[in-house]
């Protein structure tokens, strides 16, 4: 059974709820089970630390979770224009899975959450790919044919579903950015499918 590993960090929950849709879209794919996991926040104080297993929702990820991982859907807010540091540290910590080629050929996509509508989606969205491509993994984004991306008026791109939660973090997710979270997750699972035959 293949599983797709479903990877974020949420600050104030929209990139939270938006991962438990991308399950959804992987949960639809016959015999694919989806993975939800997070990360800690990175502290700016050096003595700071986070319990093992956080005091609730999803667990966080380890170097084992992308190991036996066959896909990858990994979701972030926007932080100027850009994935937002706890992503990052995590992937900085991933030099043995780039070096045995753990993450290579298996499928990935990408989702973020900003405060407005041109708050830096697309960037984000590119920035998320970057370490994924080092990993040589084979990405996947939403496609214009067959979806709304091209009347939208809330959140999606080509390069990953998105949301726009607003300038108090409390916008809903809309019909089209759950739709687009879950075409994403559905889009990895049928390919790590096709390509674990």
């Amino acid at each position: 059974m293949p599983k797709i590993l479903i990877l974020y960090y949420s600050r104030h929950g929209a990139v939270a709820e938006m991962a438990r849709h991308v399950a959804r879209g992987v949960e639809s794919v016959e015999a694919c089970e989806a993975l939800l996991r997070t990360v800690p926040p990175v502290s700016t104080v050096c003595e700071a630390t986070h319990p093992e297993i956080p005091a609730e929702g999803d667990i966080y990820a380890t170097a084992d979770d992308l190991n036996l991982c066959d896909g990858l859907v990994l979701g972030s807010p926007t932080r100027f224009g850009s994935v937002a540091a706890p992503i990052k540290y995590f992937f900085d910590q991933s030099a043995v899975q780039w070096l045995s080629g753990a993450l290579k050929d298996k499928p990935a996509a990408v989702f973020t959450s900003t405060g407005s509508m041109h708050g830096g989606q697309e960037s984000t969205l590119l920035s998320m790919m970057l370490p994924l491509l080092h990993h040589g993994m084979v990405i996947t984004g939403i496609p214009f044919a067959g979806t709304d991306l091209t009347e939208t008026t809330s959140g999606g791109t080509p390069y990953g579903a998105s949301h726009v939660a607003g300038n108090e973090s409390n916008q809903p997710i809309t019909s089209d950015e759950i739709a687009f979270a879950q075409l994403a997750g559905e889009r990895v699972a049928q390919l790590a499918c096709a390509l674990s035959a």
